[in-house]
């Protein structure tokens, strides 16, 4: 027997305590034990579980009992939960997370906690939820050099966009209309300015790199900004606006950003809509792998967990080979140098010579046409730029009695 402990009773907890309940014979059958589990951390009571009577409210019941191998953290943030799985794993028992804050700013260091300990420190439901992706880079395509991720990591702000593509319906209705669906908290800054995207990548990116990537040095944006007249030039153009999560070697360095992006209706990510998360890696073997599904929900994260957990049991003696080294971000390429294509929608106070004058600045640009647009609204695609070289042309471009309503990034994967 196996016995374990559960850190969190929330959405995510309360579905790994159901899976492994209800679904405990056929997983001992996988894995040769039975999974016990001993201990659910938690400040709340809940005398309807099957298992009320292992609930506790003190961490050293888990923290100071050497029978508890394995421990799973599905606390969410970073405090208490990094504290306490560090202290577990300085304990000697595993860890499993579907901690994407935690991993993201604590990974290097757990990681390395757990390979002197011959220990496994496992989080493949911190990225997808229930869309394997961890397991398969490390394992599937480790042949590969990945070359490149690209990916929609953020179901909120993909249901969000899906409503404003396909309904029309402004940021802020089809923002309101996920908070009533619970698809969005209340506070939905972590999903709408990018966030939680990020965390996802940095995750991803830490993994095909080897070095951690640190959130703080990723350039990030949301979706707060995207407007349905940029939508409209958006299918104009031929494509359709997604939050991207996008990280490629370039140079030695590591071009790794999250922003909103024109993709073409011809790339797979374009069609994934509603709630769903796609991940596309570009292998130098196979090509393009995407990874599709519900990136949140219940039962699919928490499936996710169970498998970690099943996959230490297997492991028990053995470390499993993930791992990444710390950094201070040194191999992330300064934002200003990122190129991209952009569009740009602006105001033109006198579209006199438009086409002399848009090119002088930002080069051979092509123009977008959209029905009921403003008389005096362009828009056009600048061609492949430095970011810096970009910003520079638009304070140039204003000073020409233009004003930029907006831009965004062309995708290039």
């Amino acid at each position: 027997m196996i016995q374990v402990a559960v850190m969190g009773h929330g959405v995510v907890g309360s579905g790994v305590t159901e899976i492994l309940l209800n679904n405990s014979a056929e997983i001992a059958k996988r894995v040769r034990d039975e999974i016990y589990i001993k201990k659910v951390l938690d400040l709340r009571e809940f005398p309807d579980s099957p298992i009320a009577d292992r609930f506790t409210k003190d961490f050293s019941e888990i923290e100071d009992d050497d029978e508890i191998k394995i421990v799973v953290e599905v606390m969410g943030g970073v405090e208490p939960a990094y504290t306490f799985v560090k202290s577990c794993l300085l304990k000697g028992k595993s860890v499993v997370t579907s901690n994407k804050e935690l991993v993201a700013k604590k990974g290097a260091e757990l990681l390395k906690i757990a390979n002197e300990r011959n220990l496994n420190f496992l989080f493949e439901a911190s990225v997808g939820g229930g869309i394997p992706i961890i397991r398969p880079l490390n394992q599937c395509l480790a042949a590969n050099n990945v070359e490149e991720i690209d990916g929609i990591l953020n179901g909120t702000t993909n249901f969000i966009l899906t409503k404003m593509i396909e309904d029309s319906m402004s940021f802020e209705d089809a923002l309101k209309l996920a908070q009533d669906l619970g698809y969005a908290e209340r506070n939905p800054a972590a999903d709408v300015e990018g966030h939680d995207a990020c965390r996802k990548i940095c995750i991803l990116a830490s993994m095909i790199f080897g070095k951690h990537v640190y959130p703080d040095g990723v350039h990030t944006e949301g979706i707060t900004k995207v407007t349905l007249d940029d939508v409209g030039y958006a299918q104009s153009w031929g494509g359709v606006i997604k939050l991207i999560g996008s990280v490629k070697q370039n140079g030695g360095k590591h071009q790794i950003l999250v922003a909103p992006m024109f993709v073409p209706n011809t790339n797979q990510l374009s069609s994934v809509d509603d709630v769903f998360n796609a991940i596309l890696v570009k292998g130098d073997y196979t090509g393009d792998v995407v990874f599709y599904g519900k990136g949140a929900g219940k039962l699919p994260t928490a499936s996710a967990v169970v498998a970690d957990v099943m996959d230490c049991v297997t492991n028990l003696d053995r470390r499993r080979n993930i791992f990444w080294e710390d950094s201070k971000n040194e191999s992330v390429m300064p934002f200003e140098d990122t190129m991209y294509s952009m569009f740009v929608r602006a105001y033109a106070v006198d579209k006199t010579d438009l086409d002399k004058r848009v090119s002088g600045v930002f080069g051979e640009c092509s123009f977008i046409e959209k029905d009921n647009a403003p008389e005096n609204e362009i828009a056009f695609v600048t061609p492949l730029m430095k970011y810096s070289d970009f910003d520079k042309a638009c304070r140039t471009f204003e000073k020409d009695g233009f004003r930029v309503l907006s831009s965004i990034r062309i995708a290039d994967f």
